[in-house]
C-alpha cells in the first residue's frame, strides 16, 4: 500500500503540473506538455498494477464527497467521530429527560393512584419510589 500511495502522490503532482502547463499554454511548451501527458499515462498504468491488492479496501462514499468538495479526506474520520460524539450527547440528554419525566410521572401517579402504582412497581421489581 505504501507503493500505491507513493504512485498516487506522483500522479497527483503530475496532474497538478499538467494543469499549470495547460492553463498557461504557449506553443513552445508543446514538448513539455507531451512529456507530462506521457508521465500521467505511465503513472496511471503503474497504479493499475495495484488494483488486485486494493480490491478488499472499502471506502465510504462520503469520502469521495469530501474530495469533490476540495476537503481533505483524512478529516473524514475526525468529522465522523465529532458527529458521533455530538449525537451521543444528544441521545444521552434525551434519555436523561425521559428518566426525569418517568420519575415525576410516577410521583404524580402515586398521589392519584397509589394502589395501582404500588402494583406496577411490584410487577416491575421497582420497590423504591422514584424521585
Amino acid at each position: 500500500m505504501d507503493d500505491l500511495e507513493q504512485k498516487l502522490e506522483v500522479l497527483i503532482e503530475n496532474i497538478r503540473q499538467l494543469g499549470i502547463i495547460v492553463s498557461d499554454f504557449k506553443p513552445q511548451g508543446q514538448v513539455i506538455l507531451n512529456q507530462k501527458i506521457n508521465q500521467v499515462v505511465n503513472s496511471l498504468s503503474e497504479i493499475n498494477r495495484f488494483k488486485d491488492q486494493a480490491q478488499d479496501v472499502q471506502i465510504p462514499a462520503q469520502v469521495f464527497d469530501y474530495i469533490d468538495e476540495g476537503r481533505n479526506p483524512q478529516l473524514y474520520t475526525k468529522d465522523c467521530m465529532e458527529a458521533a460524539v455530538a449525537n451521543n450527547e444528544q441521545v444521552k440528554g434525551k434519555i436523561d429527560s425521559y428518566k426525569r419525566f418517568r420519575a415525576m410521572l410516577l410521583v404524580e401517579l402515586t398521589k392519584v393512584f397509589p394502589n395501582e402504582v404500588a402494583r406496577y412497581r411490584a410487577i416491575r421489581g421497582d420497590e423504591r419510589p422514584s424521585t
